[in-house]
């Protein structure tokens, strides 16, 4: 692990990374062929649930966070995701797109390795 992050940002991190796996299985998505897009994505949710206390969508870009979350549009998952499966940043990726891997598990080392 990383000195410069907090413990609870790491236990951020695992609820993100407990969360990640949990949701794929309900919805029947799977993650990004590429670890190091799964990984970076969880580390932003972590960030932003440690920062705000909710999971701020990490793949957009907000002129306000708090009033983001106000809005509860762009908290993980995201309205799109819920009502379409349509996830922006491909966390949770739909099993016939090109980029969807076969798994819907991703170990914490390999989050750990792409901080």
């Amino acid at each position: 692990m990383h000195s410069t992050k907090s413990e609870n940002f790491y236990n951020r991190l695992k609820e993100m990374h407990n969360f990640a796996e949990i949701y794929a299985k309900q919805t029947n998505t799977f993650f990004c062929l590429d670890p190091s897009i799964t990984s970076v994505i969880i580390t932003g949710l972590a960030t932003y649930k440690d920062q705000y206390g909710v999971p701020l969508c990490p793949c957009r870009n907000f002129r306000s966070e708090k009033a983001e979350i106000e809005l509860n549009y762009w908290i993980c998952p995201c309205v799109s995701m819920r009502e379409r499966k349509e996830c922006h940043c491909k966390l949770f990726v739909q099993p016939n797109d090109s980029s969807a891997s076969e798994t819907q598990k991703i170990s914490l080392d390999t989050i750990y390795k792409n901080l």
